[in-house]
Protein backbone atom coordinates (compact mmCIF):
# COMPACT_ATOMS: atom_id res chain seq x y z
CA UNK A 1 0.00 0.00 0.00
CA UNK A 2 1.00 3.24 -1.14
CA UNK A 3 2.45 5.83 1.71
CA UNK A 4 -0.94 8.31 1.15
CA UNK A 5 -3.22 5.37 1.84
CA UNK A 6 -1.46 4.55 5.21
CA UNK A 7 -1.71 7.84 6.17
CA UNK A 8 -5.43 8.58 5.38
CA UNK A 9 -6.34 5.33 6.71
CA UNK A 10 -3.99 5.76 9.63
CA UNK A 11 -5.65 9.48 10.59
CA UNK A 12 -8.94 8.27 10.32
CA UNK A 13 -8.23 4.85 12.37
CA UNK A 14 -6.78 7.99 14.71
CA UNK A 15 -10.32 9.57 15.12
CA UNK A 16 -8.22 12.56 13.77
CA UNK A 17 -9.22 15.07 11.34
CA UNK A 18 -6.33 16.79 9.21
CA UNK A 19 -6.76 20.00 11.03
CA UNK A 20 -5.99 18.31 14.44
CA UNK A 21 -3.16 16.07 12.96
CA UNK A 22 -1.82 19.25 11.35
CA UNK A 23 -1.52 21.28 14.62
CA UNK A 24 -0.30 18.41 16.47
CA UNK A 25 2.99 18.43 14.17
CA UNK A 26 3.27 21.86 12.94
CA UNK A 27 2.65 21.95 9.69
CA UNK A 28 -0.60 23.02 7.16
CA UNK A 29 -3.47 21.09 6.74
CA UNK A 30 -2.63 21.47 3.04
CA UNK A 31 -0.07 19.95 3.31
CA UNK A 32 -1.56 16.85 5.09
CA UNK A 33 -4.15 16.69 2.14
CA UNK A 34 -1.34 16.48 -0.34
CA UNK A 35 0.40 13.97 1.54
CA UNK A 36 -2.99 11.73 1.67
CA UNK A 37 -3.54 12.61 -1.71
CA UNK A 38 0.02 11.78 -2.73
CA UNK A 39 0.84 15.14 -3.80
CA UNK A 40 3.99 15.39 -1.88
CA UNK A 41 5.56 13.49 0.08
CA UNK A 42 6.16 14.01 4.12
CA UNK A 43 9.90 14.09 4.92
CA UNK A 44 11.42 11.66 7.50
CA UNK A 45 10.98 14.37 10.86
CA UNK A 46 7.24 14.27 9.72
CA UNK A 47 6.96 10.29 9.27
CA UNK A 48 8.67 9.99 12.31
CA UNK A 49 6.05 12.44 14.31
CA UNK A 50 3.13 11.16 12.16
CA UNK A 51 4.66 7.26 13.41
CA UNK A 52 4.27 8.93 17.21
CA UNK A 53 0.67 10.08 16.50
CA UNK A 54 -0.41 7.53 14.93
CA UNK A 55 1.09 4.97 17.45
CA UNK A 56 2.30 3.10 14.62
CA UNK A 57 5.29 1.78 13.85
CA UNK A 58 7.76 3.38 11.15
CA UNK A 59 8.12 0.03 9.20
CA UNK A 60 4.43 0.11 9.18
CA UNK A 61 4.29 3.17 7.47
CA UNK A 62 7.18 2.63 4.98
CA UNK A 63 7.43 -0.74 4.92
CA UNK A 64 6.60 -1.45 0.54
CA UNK A 65 6.27 1.96 -0.38
CA UNK A 66 9.34 2.76 -3.15
CA UNK A 67 8.50 6.92 -3.72
CA UNK A 68 8.45 7.55 0.20
CA UNK A 69 12.55 5.16 0.15
CA UNK A 70 13.55 6.72 -2.50
CA UNK A 71 12.55 10.00 -0.98
CA UNK A 72 14.24 9.06 2.40
CA UNK A 73 17.44 7.82 0.51
CA UNK A 74 17.31 11.39 -1.66
CA UNK A 75 17.02 13.45 1.64
CA UNK A 76 20.09 11.08 3.58
CA UNK A 77 22.39 12.04 0.40
CA UNK A 78 21.06 15.86 0.33
CA UNK A 79 22.54 15.75 4.33
CA UNK A 80 25.84 14.22 3.77
CA UNK A 81 26.40 16.79 1.14
CA UNK A 82 25.63 19.55 3.22
CA UNK A 83 27.74 18.25 5.94
CA UNK A 84 30.33 18.02 3.75
CA UNK A 85 30.14 21.68 2.38
CA UNK A 86 29.86 22.77 5.37
CA UNK A 87 33.47 21.44 6.61
CA UNK A 88 35.07 22.03 3.73
CA UNK A 89 33.63 25.59 4.37
CA UNK A 90 34.84 25.71 7.87
CA UNK A 91 38.42 24.88 6.76
CA UNK A 92 38.42 27.46 3.81
CA UNK A 93 37.57 29.80 5.93
CA UNK A 94 39.89 28.72 8.77
CA UNK A 95 42.63 29.17 6.33
CA UNK A 96 41.47 32.73 5.08
CA UNK A 97 41.61 33.04 8.63
CA UNK A 98 44.99 32.24 9.53
CA UNK A 99 45.92 33.92 6.02
CA UNK A 100 44.64 37.02 6.82
CA UNK A 101 45.76 37.21 10.28
CA UNK A 102 49.36 36.67 9.08
CA UNK A 103 48.67 38.86 6.13
CA UNK A 104 48.16 42.07 9.17
CA UNK A 105 51.08 40.89 10.91
CA UNK A 106 53.39 40.93 7.70
CA UNK A 107 51.88 44.12 6.08
CA UNK A 108 52.57 45.65 3.16
CA UNK A 109 51.61 44.44 -0.18
CA UNK A 110 51.04 41.28 0.84
CA UNK A 111 48.25 42.89 3.27
CA UNK A 112 46.91 44.95 0.32
CA UNK A 113 46.42 41.81 -1.62
CA UNK A 114 44.72 39.61 1.35
CA UNK A 115 42.36 43.02 2.26
CA UNK A 116 41.15 43.06 -1.36
CA UNK A 117 40.77 38.93 -1.89
CA UNK A 118 38.83 37.98 1.24
CA UNK A 119 35.41 40.13 -0.35
CA UNK A 120 36.07 37.62 -3.30
CA UNK A 121 36.79 34.54 -0.87
CA UNK A 122 33.38 35.39 1.13
CA UNK A 123 31.40 36.24 -2.48
CA UNK A 124 32.47 33.01 -3.90
CA UNK A 125 31.69 30.78 -0.45
CA UNK A 126 28.12 32.79 -0.64
CA UNK A 127 27.67 31.58 -4.19
CA UNK A 128 28.66 28.37 -3.52
CA UNK A 129 25.89 28.38 -1.00
CA UNK A 130 23.19 29.12 -2.89
CA UNK A 131 24.24 27.44 -6.27
CA UNK A 132 23.61 24.29 -3.54
CA UNK A 133 20.92 25.10 -2.26
CA UNK A 134 19.09 25.78 -5.24
CA UNK A 135 20.43 22.60 -6.46
CA UNK A 136 18.84 20.75 -3.82
CA UNK A 137 15.55 22.08 -4.39
CA UNK A 138 14.86 19.80 -7.39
Amino acid sequence: MEIEKKLKEARANAGLTQEQVAEKIIVSRQTISNWERGKSLPDIVSIMKLSDLYQISLDELLKGDTKMKERIERDVKVAKGNKRLILTTAIVLFAVAIIYSISAFVGGAFYDFCEAAIRWVVLGIGVAFAITYMSQKN
